[in-house]
């Protein structure tokens, strides 16, 4: 649902009927990302302007250093008029709605000692209402909320408070089973709810060793904390080698069918497997359980016998969509290789063609391909998968050179090539494509999705080689893959000035039309503004993590670039009418909700750590001038445009120049008058 129906169940816990709210991490339990507010719309976006900032107080109270490890990807939800995050250290933060003003936060204490692998993370809570009590009793409305060590924790959403009645004093401890060090395991996307059940995933150090942690799923009773029921990803194969597949994306609920689905990840380790053969089914999968007891009702593998990490890395979005005259509840998964599948929700049967196709041959010693892998027939790529030496890109002929020679060097016959002693090129890189922040779509079937384009190479190690070359690549992702025969060093594949070696643009955002099977516009995501010395904005697109939004009002919202902007697009033709600067890149998902008659579009700006973004705890609210208001001024628009920060200090540094000018004009004119 895009409004707060199950809300309004309770009348004290929502402004009004008519209001649109985002009681779920996606939006809706099924991840739409689509808001039905449309008081903000192409006509007057441009007005829009900030109207509260709040900080988490991370970035005052934490080592600068452990700043470092962070990463602020968290998307709040309203409930209980109150919009409800997490911080990067879990935790649990109510808002006031229109002001932003802190109304309670609940701190789990989350160890800082850990070295989580993927950086100390919350990308969202989730709630859930007790109906076996009175609306007025405590913890008749709760949030649910995983965090880094392993523990699921059940607040009151009115006052924060832990509901003492779930697990021990409102948390329960998750057993990972035997970890190498405590980080390797965690939890970093938002539990979900079916029923009165809340089920978990896990996020899993990749690389580290072959007979990583299992990628368990568990559920535990909503009301107690009492585990419910827990599902392995991977088939038993005796014999063999292999932990993860783990589901770290976000996860997606259809309430009506009492299932949730589910993408899950590679096995371990991601880049040989040599220990692990087959297809190593469930992983790579979208994956449809039974809430009830955990039982299978499908599962579609999208990546078979994984060397490349390419995880299923969104969250797959439920939709209705309207085919040859009937409408048809599906699934839409976008990955990281740029394709986009649609699949039947009651069985998981492609509803659009795919094919099995030939892919490259001719693994390390020991592997065993698969001889193909699965491509949509019809559904355009997102993103380009061939890279060759004469594509390579330079600002000059120095880096345009060194990038030939580099992509030259690399075993690369295009997308599934598999790693090698040699050094592979991995294009898309294994960020994506598509990643965590998924698709948005909207009502008549089109999905708005921004991408990534980068290169990796990934070279194996040989074990004996493997201290000699951690040694000579210090600063490098280089890892152990312990219980096989390599190691590996992954790297992006960049020119001497650093930047990725294949042309821009190197972000995007588009719009695929699942109807007429066709990408309608696609567009540059960013610039290099805060990238580069002297603000100097090239358009060239970048990098991103995060995901848009869509909204009635014919606007799509992004961040997710690694400049400090959050964007509107025109959804139909892909303008971008509007951008409001952010205290630091918002390489999070935006939300927004209606609240009091005024439409507010709310974003994290905290950076990414990982992706070399300075990192903050900054979430920002924008919102239309409320009656009254002034609107915005020429220097509001001059700095939010490209460059404005360097348009503006340029124009002040003309100015200050041009005045000295003038006063010492005059002062010689005097002095010469007076000899």
């Amino acid at each position: 649902m895009r409004a707060i129906a199950a809300l309004l169940t309770l009348g004290t816990c929502a402004a009004s009927p008519a209001e649109p709210g985002w009681p779920d991490y996606g939006g809706d339990a099924g991840g739409s990302r689509y808001s039905d507010a449309a008081l903000v719309t192409p006509a007057n976006v441009g007005e829009l302007r900030r109207q509260w900032l709040y900080r988490t107080g991370d970035a005052s109270r934490r080592a600068a250093a452990l700043m470092k490890r962070v990463k602020f990807e968290t998307t709040p939800i309203l409930v209980a008029d109150k919009l409800v995050l997490c911080s990067s250290f879990n935790e649990v933060i109510a808002l006031d709605p229109a002001t932003g003003a802190e109304a309670w936060r609940f701190d789990p204490k989350v160890a800082t000692d850990r070295r989580p692998a993927n950086r100390y993370n919350c990308r969202g809570v989730a709630q859930w209402r007790d109906a076996s009590v009175a609306s007025v009793a405590p913890c008749a409305w709760r949030i649910l909320s995983a965090t880094t060590d392993a523990r699921l924790i059940a607040l009151d959403a009115r006052t924060g408070l832990a509901c003492v009645g779930f697990g021990k004093n409102g948390q329960v401890d998750i057993d990972p089973g035997a970890l190498v060090w405590p980080g390797e395991f965690q939890i970093s996307s938002a539990p979900v709810v079916v029923g009165d059940v809340v089920i978990v995933g896990s996020a899993i150090n990749d690389n580290g060793r072959a007979a990583a942690p299992s990628g368990r799923v568990r559920a535990f009773d909503a009301r107690t904390g009492a585990p419910r029921w827990s599902w392995e990803p991977l088939l038993p194969q005796p014999g063999t080698s292999a932990g993860a597949a783990n589901v770290w994306a976000p996860m997606s609920v259809d309430e009506k069918r009492q299932m949730v689905f589910m993408p899950t990840s590679s096995p371990s380790p991601d880049f040989y497997g040599g220990l692990r053969p087959g297809a190593n089914e469930h992983a790579d999968s979208v994956v449809a359980l039974h809430a009830a007891d955990g039982s299978l009702a499908w599962a579609f593998q999208i990546v078979k016998h994984d060397l490349w990490d390419y995880d299923v890395p969104a969250q797959p979005t439920l939709v209705t969509l309207t085919l040859d005259g009937r409408a048809r509840d599906v699934v839409v998964q976008a990955t990281k290789q740029g394709l986009v599948f649609v699949l039947d929700r009651e069985t998981g049967a492609p509803v659009f063609p795919v094919e099995e196709r030939a892919v490259p041959q001719g693994g390390a010693p020991g592997e065993q391909l698969s001889p193909t892998q699965t491509f949509p027939a019809d559904l355009p790529p997102l993103v380009p998968s061939t890279l060759r030496p004469e594509d390579a890109f330079g600002f000059t002929w120095y880096d345009r050179n060194a990038c030939r020679d580099r992509i030259a060097a690399l075993r690369n016959e295009g997308l599934y090539t598999p790693p090698s002693v040699q050094g592979t090129l991995l294009f898309p890189f294994s960020g994506g494509g598509v990643n965590w922040g998924g698709v948005a779509i909207d009502p008549r079937g089109v999905i708005y999705v921004n991408t990534s384009r980068a290169p990796h190479s990934v070279r194996l190690i040989p074990r004996a080689d493997y201290a000699d070359g951690k040694a000579r690549n210090p600063g490098k992702e280089i890892s152990p893959q312990a219980g096989t025969p390599f190691g590996m060093l992954r790297e992006f594949v960049s020119s001497p000035f650093g930047a990725p070696c294949n042309k821009p643009p190197w972000g995007t955002i588009a719009a695929l039309d699942l109807s007429s099977r066709r990408i309608l516009w696609q567009v540059r995501l960013g610039t290099t503004e805060d990238r580069l010395p002297l603000g100097i904005a090239l358009k060239t697109g970048v990098p991103n993590f995060g995901g848009p939004i869509a909204t009635a009002g014919g606007l799509v919202f992004i961040g997710a670039a690694s400049d400090r902007y959050l964007r509107a697009f025109d959804a139909k033709s892909g303008a971008e009418l509007w951008r409001g600067r952010l205290a630091a890149a918002g390489m999070a998902t935006p939300m927004t909700y209606v609240w009091q008659g005024r439409q507010y579009v709310v974003i994290a700006a905290g950076g990414h750590g990982e992706a070399g973004a300075e990192t903050s705890d900054a979430v920002v609210a924008f919102a239309l001038p409320a009656p009254g208001e002034p609107t915005r001024t020429w220097w509001d628009r001059t700095i939010d445009q490209p460059g404005g920060h360097a348009q503006l200090g340029l124009a002040l540094g003309c100015s200050c120049l041009a005045g000295f000018g003038a006063v010492f004009v005059r002062w010689r004119r005097t002095n010469k008058s007076r000899a």
